[in-house]
């Protein structure tokens, strides 16, 4: 789209600027620690894979292990060195024996040093490397697929939620949204998950108001859409969420098994699931490492803000929420083309002139992040249950989605508030959004906002007070954790000392090894 704001380019700039001096702070203090879930994440890109009896993961059995038999010293060294060390060793044949060795406490664990480490992180770095190598097979794949069964006809793509509970019932819902339009299908993760500090094992076929996200159902549900790619001679992309405690696991899954998007948002779980921001932020910059390295397109949360504050007051926090999460993407190595930024159509209908400001806000976005595939995200907050008034505000959202340029358009429910959505409903939805791009799918060749009209204005000022906003946040003494313990964004108070997840956090030791991290670091071959 050509730009109809008139955004000067040097307050681009300083925007771009002060979102870097926000989030520079936040990368040095990922590279300076690691977690539990990135060295739990590291052994399944080297091939462990699978649970015991119980259901608990042999990554985490094995990590657990290591931790338990080296003590404080464990973490902040990372897993790779005393792990292949007891490979090299001979204490077990394989990744896979040895957990299961160590889970019986039979297996010694050390932190080498000389000889003993550099063959031990010869033989990690090989066996990492392989699983990279599956990741990068599986992109290539993908990259195939687009090119033989051809893409989506249209932009904005059309995204559709399913989730039952039960994979098995997901399959055949997600394929018929596919036949009726959907080129997105997000399989939503059953309620909770996100606090589990581990990845769940197999097909599941029951959750709560979602189905559980294990390595099984991507592997089941990416082979279905496959199926009904090649049918309808589109391929149709795959979403899944890689937030909360075991982000880098779930990152290195839907790497390995093809999915398209993955939700990933620096501070979502921060601020609606308080996890420790520490914690997060190291998690969020090696799941986006591995998310640049498959190709997959992110999604990030800005839409959650609006839920919890006012959409108008609030707007200039997803604006600066959209910088950040570009600096941190762009240096976690992902191209503008994998940068699904969030925003929301979520301003009280009852304000005068609200869609004049959804436009602004929406263009906005679109200007700033030209290259960006952005998610634009239905009404939830003022959704009443009046089906009728909702299907009304549904069309609305998806004609600004078309006016604007946006790159994923989230189909809204009528039945928001009310139950969970019928076939029927989604359905009728889908109806709407197809209506609305094909009646007025290229509108935005037309759309010229007034040079000094509302929507401009209203674009500037937002973009001023998001530039306002990152001067404060470098003010204070801890930058952006600061600012997130202060409720600045979403009216959520989130210290950095506090949330779930801290026990899990380590400061990287002087001998700190990580094969994936240093693989992730390199330019792939």
């Amino acid at each position: 789209m050509s730009a109809k704001l008139g955004l000067p380019d040097e307050t681009v700039r300083r925007a771009r600027a002060l979102a870097a001096r926000v989030g520079a702070p936040v990368v040095e203090l990922a590279k300076a620690h690691t977690t539990v879930a990135v060295e739990r994440a590291t052994l399944r890109l080297a091939g462990l894979a699978g649970a015991d009896p119980d259901g608990t993961p042999w990554a985490n059995l094995l990590l657990d292990a290591v931790r338990s038999g080296l003590g404080e010293d464990a973490l902040p060294h990372g897993v790779a060195l005393p792990v292949w060390d007891a490979l090299v060793r001979g204490e077990a044949d394989d990744l896979g024996v040895l957990a299961q060795k160590a889970a019986a406490g039979s297996v010694r664990f050390r932190l080498p040093a000389g000889v003993d480490a550099e063959r031990a992180r010869s033989a990690a770095r090989q066996q990492v490397g392989h699983g990279l190598a599956r990741v990068d097979a599986r992109r290539a794949e993908r990259d195939h697929l687009l090119a033989t069964i051809g893409d989506a006809p249209r932009q904005p793509w059309i995204y559709l939620i399913v989730a039952t509970g039960d994979i098995h019932e997901d399959i055949p819902q997600a394929q018929a949204a596919a036949r009726e339009g959907a080129d997105v299908i997000a399989v939503i993760r059953s309620t909770g998950q996100s606090l589990l500090d581990y990845v769940p094992e197999g097909a599941t076929r029951e959750g709560f108001a979602g189905t559980y996200a294990t390595q099984e159902n991507f592997r089941l549900m990416r082979a279905a859409l496959d199926e009904t790619s090649r049918e309808l001679g589109r391929y149709v992309r795959l979403t899944n969420y890689a937030s909360g405690l075991c982000m880098p696991e779930i990152a290195v899954l839907a790497g390995l098994e093809r999915l398209d998007m993955m939700l990933n948002d620096s501070m979502y779980g921060i601020l609606f699931r308080d996890i420790n921001p520490v914690r997060t932020f190291v998690d969020q910059r090696f799941s986006r490492q591995v998310h640049a390295r498959a190709g997959i397109v992110i999604n990030t949360g800005e839409d959650n803000y609006l839920t919890t504050a006012d959409a108008i007051e609030a707007a200039h926090t997803v604006t600066t929420s959209q910088l950040l999460n570009e600096y941190f993407a762009r240096e976690a190595g992902l191209s503008d083309d994998l940068l699904g930024l969030g925003h929301a159509f979520e301003i009280d209908p009852a304000v005068p002139d609200s869609f004049r400001l959804e436009l602004a806000h929406a263009l906005l976005a679109r200007e700033l992040f030209p290259d960006a595939p952005l998610k634009w995200m239905p009404p939830t907050r003022h959704m009443t249950g009046d089906v009728f008034r909702g299907y009304l505000l549904d069309g609305f959202f998806n004609l600004a989605g078309a006016l604007t340029g946006q790159g994923i358009l989230l189909v809204g429910m009528m039945t928001e508030a009310v139950v969970t959505p019928f076939l029927s409903d989604r359905d009728l939805a889908l109806q709407n959004v197809r209506y609305v791009l094909e009646a007025a799918g290229r509108l935005h060749e037309d759309f010229h906002p007034a040079p000094d009209g509302v929507i401009v204005q209203r674009a500037h000022r937002v973009l001023a007070e998001s530039i306002d906003l990152m001067e404060r946040i470098c003010e204070h003494e801890h930058g952006l954790l600061d600012a997130i313990a202060d409720g600045t964004f979403g009216l959520m108070r989130r210290p950095a000392d506090g949330g779930r997840g801290l026990e899990g956090v380590a400061e990287r030791a002087p001998g700190y090894h990580n094969p994936a991290t240093e693989l992730l670091e390199e330019e792939p071959a």
